[in-house]
Order: C-alpha cells, then structure tokens, then sequence
C-alpha cells in the first residue's frame, strides 16, 4: 500500500438507486467530517478474493451503486 493511501481514511456506500447514493454526501454531513467524494457515482458488480481461488460474487451478482468518500487522516 503506498504512503498516500495509508494518509487517507474512505468510506464506500452501495445503495440499490442512484439518487440516496448521490445524496448520502448531504445526509450524513460528510464535508463536515472532513471527507470529500471521490470520483463518481456508478453501478457495479462486487466480488470477493479469498487467496487464489475464483472471486465469488457477492450479493448473488446483483449491481449496487457505489460511492466513495475519503478525507486525510489526522
């Protein structure tokens, strides 16, 4: 893991629907705690590794939108 990453601290949020994804920034006061978006807001697939075996769906395969907020750590 590089230096940066171990300065930041991120949250990642899925939701079902685009809009309380997008709106999760405001609802949970997020730039009040420092975080800021990064990147976009898209829908996507999630898998889980479990040492070298075949990812494995997770949500039986379902997309979810997923945003993610990150801030510096202290």
């Amino acid at each position: 893991m590089s230096d940066e990453n171990e300065q930041r601290e991120r949250i990642t949020v899925l939701a079902k629907d685009f809009t309380p994804a997008a709106m999760e920034f405001h609802r949970s006061h997020m730039a009040e705690k420092g975080y800021r978006m990064e990147g976009s807001i898209v829908q996507r697939r999630f898998q889980m590794l479990e040492g070298m075996q075949e990812p494995m769906d997770l949500f039986e395969g379902e997309p979810f939108y997923a945003v993610t907020f990150v801030r510096d750590k202290d």
